[in-house]
């Protein structure tokens, strides 16, 4: 039962981490503005700035979820 349980849990948080990831912005997505010298952008350098910084802290708490749940898995 806790075996289900917890691989319930690890599906949900692999599909949670991957969306996460997915969500965020490339490295990369600053450079093409460079390149075109277009530094204006739809939402704004200091939006999209914080909601980077929320995403990338959510992928790490999601992505430590995922790590004791995969260890717990294999301890169960």
């Amino acid at each position: 039962m806790l075996q289900t349980i917890l691989t319930v849990l690890e599906v949900i948080a692999s599909v949670a981490l991957i969306v996460v990831v997915l969500l965020q912005s490339g490295k990369e997505a600053g450079l093409s503005g460079a390149i075109s010298g277009n530094t204006d952008t739809y939402m704004g350098k200091g939006k999209t700035g914080s909601l980077d910084k929320k995403l990338a802290s959510i992928t790490k708490w999601v992505a430590l979820v995922w790590v004791l749940l995969a260890l717990s898995l294999h301890l169960v």
